[in-house]
């Protein structure tokens, strides 16, 4: 089914939108897979806030001009499988990398992330970026762990006085 010109500008725009508020993205070739498979991984993706589209080249080169994504029109080649990742920047490369793993056919073309487009080995190393709470948790321990080390040696001071008063008496009891 052909699509018409109202249906293309109205396609571009949405991806445009998405993209310009995205924080990384990634491409992949999704031919063989089935349409229950596909469906299952829009479920997912939408769960994980991800945005999952399939969409012409031509209509995703000028959908992605004026992003920070513009660095991937060159691995728009073949089908192409658009996702957006909008809340944490692993969170489309994690999605593609469990259904990369279990699906054959979904093949991972390109990524990008900060406005640099990276090849499809460096998956593994977006995929394993930390979610926002995650952030979060090692900031927070980043920022705590000098006042608990703090606190640890100024309860130390009255401890140790503590066992050597504890080790005086035990002397003079052995003693006497």
């Amino acid at each position: 089914m052909a699509l018409g010109i109202e249906q293309k500008q109205q396609i571009v725009a949405e991806v445009n939108e998405v993209a310009a508020s995205a924080l990384s993205a990634v491409l992949a070739d999704y031919r063989g897979l089935t349409v229950a498979e596909m469906t299952d991984m829009r479920a997912k993706a939408r769960e994980s806030g991800v945005y999952l589209r399939v969409v012409r080249n031509t209509l995703a080169k000028r959908a992605i001009e004026g992003t920070e994504y513009e660095c991937l029109n060159d691995a728009f080649v073949g089908p192409t499988l658009l996702a957006f990742s909008q809340e944490d920047p692993g969170a489309a490369a994690r999605l593609l990398k469990d259904y990369a793993k279990e699906l054959e056919d979904l093949e991972i073309k390109a990524l990008s992330i900060g406005g640099e487009m990276l090849g499809a080995d460096q998956l593994d190393r977006v995929a394993k970026l930390p979610t926002l709470d995650e952030a979060r948790s090692l900031l927070m321990s980043v920022m705590q762990a000098p006042v608990v080390k703090l606190a640890r040696t100024l309860n130390e001071v009255p401890g140790k006085l503590t066992r050597t008063v504890a080790a005086i008496r035990d002397q003079k009891q052995a003693e006497g």
